[in-house]
């Protein structure tokens, strides 16, 4: 099992920065390699950014330049510093575990709020 708890979301303005971090705990193997994924209304889920356990990174297009995933293994915990935040970055955020690491290790997170305001 996986537990995963997101926080660092809130209201802010276009051009703001958020840190969001994803406490990670149970299964090692699944815990090593976190997504960070987006959901607006109404559209689907998108992949915001991916580490894997070798600390191969990706970034969608959309966020490459202004977000960055980081992890502390010391803590299980991840980041995503978000920079010059727009309005199309608004959603729903959350981490899921085993990023290319297969259905086995698909848990994921409450998910945090962020919303950028024009």
């Amino acid at each position: 099992q996986v537990q995963l708890v997101e926080s660092g979301g809130g209201l802010v303005r276009a051009g703001d920065s958020l840190r969001l971090s994803c406490a990670a705990s149970g299964d090692i193997i699944c815990i090593s390699a976190i997504g960070w994924y987006r959901q607006a209304p109404g559209k689907e889920r998108e992949l915001v950014a991916g580490i894997t356990a070798g600390n191969m990174i990706d970034y969608a297009d959309s966020v490459k330049g202004r977000f960055t995933i980081s992890r502390d293994n010391s803590k299980k915990t991840f980041y995503l510093q978000m920079n010059n935040l727009k309005p199309e970055d608004t959603g729903v955020y959350y981490c899921n575990a085993g990023y290319q690491l297969g259905l086995a290790c698909d848990f994921r997170g409450q998910g945090t709020q962020v919303t950028v305001s024009s």
